[in-house]
């Protein structure tokens, strides 16, 4: 049975856009050719660390959100340890209250902004 889960990865600052891409499309298209699914992804893109790792002060955040089999995360975290463009990564099985509230926050952030109320002075 599939199982639902959420990863983030901390990639190196120094990437460019398109190295950036690629090592998204190597975890994605992992997971996929391993019987996974892709329920949503999302890049959060450079940010600051909280304290340096590996003398870097900034990274690449991504965050992919997939159905799997249990069997399969062993493997796809040794592709994350065996990439060096990966400065952490973690990941974590979602319960139905994890899911629900990442289904409401996706439909928040794709929910069109209400315009402001035109003010009136009486």
């Amino acid at each position: 049975m599939l199982k639902q889960y959420e990863t983030v990865f901390i990639a190196t600052p120094v990437l460019s856009d398109a190295q950036m891409k690629e090592a998204v499309a190597k975890y994605t298209g992992f997971i996929t050719e391993n019987g996974g699914k892709i329920v949503y992804e999302e890049d959060w893109g450079l940010r600051k660390l909280a304290y340096p790792i590996q003398k870097k002060t900034t990274g690449f955040y991504h965050l992919i959100e997939f159905q799997a089999e249990p069997s399969l995360i062993d493997r796809f975290e040794t592709q994350y340890k065996r990439d060096e463009r990966i400065l952490r990564f973690q990941t974590v099985s979602m319960d139905k209250h994890a899911i629900a509230y990442a289904e409401r926050r996706r439909n928040k952030m794709n929910e069109p902004k209400a315009a402001p109320a035109a003010e009136t002075n009486e």
